[in-house]
């Protein structure tokens, strides 16, 4: 699987599992089951189930940690593997992908969530350099 679509999985497995604690999880469960039901049309009911458990899971804790929500890690590993598996299986369904998770999911998401990652690859090859950077960078090379 390419650097793109790897990343595509990524983005749409953090959404939807961020959007399933918050107030526009039915809109989530709604666009995941529709893209599912183009896709694996034998699915839907249970992508939808597994969407359901995950939200339960993440809110029926009820515990903070340092780094957010008990199980909220584990949950996106889940949705970025589902992604990932549907995108290696039918990578005709990646624009479809795309356009869901940013028409409908990260619209969706609440103000502070919705900047997007920036995400760098490269492939340096023999005695190449490669400088990425997200922001400013200034060379004093002599």
């Amino acid at each position: 699987m390419d650097a793109e679509l790897m990343a595509l999985a990524s983005t749409a497995g953090t959404t939807v599992v961020t959007l399933l604690t918050t107030d526009a999880w039915e809109r989530a469960k709604t666009a995941v089951a529709t893209l599912w039901g183009r896709a694996c049309p034998d699915r839907v009911e249970t992508v939808e189930a597994e969407l359901l458990e995950t939200r339960e899971l993440l809110l029926g804790t009820g515990e903070q940690t340092d780094s957010g929500t008990p199980g909220f890690d584990e949950g996106i590993a889940e949705w970025r593997g589902k992604f990932r598996r549907l995108l290696i299986t039918q990578p005709e369904f990646a624009q479809e992908v795309r356009r869901i998770v940013d028409e409908e999911l990260i619209p969706a998401l609440p103000a502070s969530a919705q900047a997007a990652p920036v995400v760098f690859h490269a492939n340096p090859t023999g005695n190449a350099r490669v400088y990425q950077a997200g922001r400013d960078q200034n060379f004093h090379e002599r």
